[in-house]
């Protein structure tokens, strides 16, 4: 009963125990008792055998993976070695190859180098053998083959020249005509001047006796104290004055009809009239002249400069007024400035007093460009300005944006439709003049003027002028028009070069 308590598993174990207990004469009691203390020794023992184990078997399979581990690091080092060894031999292969090549590059270099110089010598000896063959100097043969080139390769220059010239030179041209149609609308001026004799009514027939006086005393009195030539003749009711200076003739007008209000005509009394009339003129001519200044909104000038502007009221140019044109200058050359960004007051300044030498009486010679410039040099205007108006005419070097702009804005003051009018004999005058100036020109077969000569067409002879030659022709066209003719806006030059073949098929 004591044995079928115990387990299978020391069944054995525990006959033996029970067969010692006999022979030592233990009892059943006494190993009943000891069971459970048997049973937790066999437990812990178990226990103690199962750790060992386990700790046995972790041991064992880190050993095995540290050697696993090993393994495979010794064998990544080998291949690392062997990937280093392969790249290695590349690279001292590749070495071998550039140093090669190198070499290579230097004898080829050296052999181009040796065939350049034997080039060179080759072709300075054949170019010697050419000229003593020839018997040219070298610059004919540069000359030769300068014009050669230029005949072979004529096509891509023009090609190139409308490339890279004639699209921006579209669009400046565009560009300059939006600027200038812009400023012409914001203008509002008088489209005509008109041109009228100066005449002077007078009360009755028996006035134009006592303006003659005994023996003619009284003309040769106003005469002489005018400078105007008094014409009197068989139309009633009128007398007219005749003078170059316009100014002369304002003064005379003014002084006669004083004289004929007054009805007393003596020589005395004519020189009185007539200095009263120069000055109410001069007062006149100051007064139009701040006026047009302060009309600009410009500071006030100096008094002789102002005195010249209101002058310039009594000049005509081509029938349109020259102060009327000076203020119309002044106005387009602001609105240009404006336009272009640059200083508009120093550009109204110009335009303004650009004709002032008009209003200067001749001296030694000068223009009216270089009569103005100088007195406005005296009197200490800006530079910019004396240089605009001695420019305006080119017959200075413009030396800023300023002389241009007045170029531009003279030239449209006295170009538009309706600002002057010039008479038959000055038109067929200028029309053959600029008609004789082309036809001097090689090469010029025909010219004719159109439009008041502000259009020209010449037609060359396609044999003697080629294409290039052609563009040539109308650059040294353009710059002898503006160098030896005298003319109000612009020449549209137009060359025609045309060649024609006939034939007829029978």
């Amino acid at each position: 009963m004591c044995k079928a308590n115990l387990p299978k598993g020391l069944a054995d174990w525990a006959e033996l125990v029970t067969f010692n207990a006999d022979h030592t004469d233990f009892n059943c009691m006494a190993f009943a008792t000891d069971q459970s203390t048997i049973s937790v020794v066999i437990f812990f023992a178990g226990m103690m055998v199962a750790y060992a184990f386990s700790k046995w078997r972790a041991s064992s399979i880190k050993a095995m993976y540290e050697d696993r581990l090993k393994n495979e690091i010794e064998l990544a080092r080998r291949e690392a070695s062997l990937e280093t060894s392969e790249l290695q031999l590349k690279v001292e292969s590749s070495q071998r190859e550039a140093g090669r090549l190198l070499a290579l590059a230097q004898t080829e270099a050296e052999a181009v180098a040796a065939l350049k110089t034997a080039n060179e010598k080759e072709r300075e000896f054949l170019q010697k053998e050419i000229l003593r063959l020839s018997g040219l100097k070298p610059d004919e043969a540069k000359r030769l083959a300068f014009e050669s080139l230029q005949k072979n390769y004529e096509s891509e220059a023009r090609r190139l020249r409308e490339e890279n010239l004639d699209r921006p030179e579209q669009e400046t041209e565009q560009e300059a005509r939006r600027i200038l149609i812009t400023t012409m609308q914001r203008l509002t001026t008088t489209t005509t001047q008109d041109a009228t004799a100066v005449s002077v009514s007078i009360p009755s027939e028996d006035m134009k006796g006592r303006l003659i006086g005994r023996e003619g005393r009284n003309i040769r009195t106003f005469e002489q104290s005018t400078g105007a030539t008094l014409l009197i003749d068989e139309t009633p009711g009128m007398v007219l004055i005749s003078c170059f200076d316009p100014v002369r003739r304002e003064v005379a007008r003014i002084a006669l009809e004083r004289m004929v209000k007054d009805g007393r005509i003596t020589p005395t009394l004519i020189e009185d009239f007539v200095l009263t009339a120069e000055n109410e003129v001069t007062r006149h001519a100051q007064h139009l002249g701040h006026e047009a200044v302060r009309d600009l909104g410009l500071p006030p000038m100096d008094i002789k400069v102002e005195e010249l502007l209101g002058r310039l009221h009594f000049r005509l140019s081509s029938n349109q007024n020259t102060l009327a044109h000076s203020v119309e200058v002044a106005q387009v050359c602001a609105v240009l400035a404006a336009e272009i960004g640059i200083d508009p007051v120093v550009a109204k300044r110009a335009g303004l007093l650009h004709d002032l030498g008009k209003a200067i009486d001749a001296d030694n010679g000068l223009t009216h460009a270089a009569a103005g410039a100088n007195l406005l040099r005296r009197v200490g205007e800006d530079p910019r300005v004396v240089n605009a108006v001695a420019a305006h005419h080119r017959e200075v070097e413009a030396e800023s944006l300023f002389a241009p702009l007045v170029m531009i804005a003279d030239s449209i003051s006295g170009s538009r439709p309706g600002a002057r009018s010039s008479t038959l004999e000055s038109y067929a005058q200028r029309v053959k003049n600029l008609e004789e100036l082309v036809l001097t020109f090689e090469g010029v077969k025909e010219a004719y003027a159109f439009q008041s000569g502000r259009e020209l067409r010449v037609i060359v002879d396609p044999v003697k002028v080629d294409d290039f030659a052609a563009s040539e022709l109308l650059r040294r066209l353009r710059s002898a028009i503006e160098e030896k003719l005298s003319y109000q806006g612009n020449i549209k030059i137009t060359l025609i070069r045309e060649q024609r073949f006939t034939d007829e098929a029978r």
